[in-house]
């Protein structure tokens, strides 16, 4: 595997790193508003802000299991060979822009240049895979050259 796409990796992986942080950090907090939720004279308050708290709870645990779909796809794509083509996993540079065919990150600045990570489901990425360099496409009324894929 490249240097680069080695660097790129780390860097998606720190992305979740701290996504996954923000969100047991807030599923602590939910956890000690249980916790303290005390039951009071109004029933039906207490049942209400029981049920508000399970349900933010529900959505954490959902965006934890995303985050733990995409940390196996940056597995699978570190044991990847490249390719001449754009696949998951590939480093597309282009005239333009670049972009790191992996999980939805945004953008990566490696070495001064810029990176967009974008998912396999991503529009632009939907426009390189399957291209190979020297190839043309076009995204957004915008003309690319593909130059290099890694």
């Amino acid at each position: 595997m490249t240097e680069l796409r080695s660097k790129l990796i780390k860097a998606c992986h720190d992305y979740l790193q701290i996504k996954v942080a923000v969100v047991k950090k807030a599923m602590d907090g939910l956890k000690e508003d249980m916790e303290s939720e005390s039951k009071s004279s109004a029933g039906d308050k207490f049942e209400t802000g029981r049920e508000m708290i399970n349900i933010e709870w529900n959505k954490l645990s959902i965006q934890l299991n995303q985050y733990e779909q995409l940390r196996n796809i940056l597995k699978r794509i570190e044991d990847q060979k490249p390719t001449g083509n754009a696949i998951l996993g590939s480093v597309v540079k282009t005239d333009k822009e670049n972009f790191f065919i992996s999980i939805p990150a945004g953008e990566i600045k490696l070495d001064k240049e810029n990176f967009y990570a974008v998912g396999i489901k991503a529009p632009v990425a939907q426009v390189l895979l399957g291209k190979k360099e020297g190839d043309e496409v076009i995204f957004n009324n915008r003309e690319f050259r593909i130059d290099k894929i890694i």
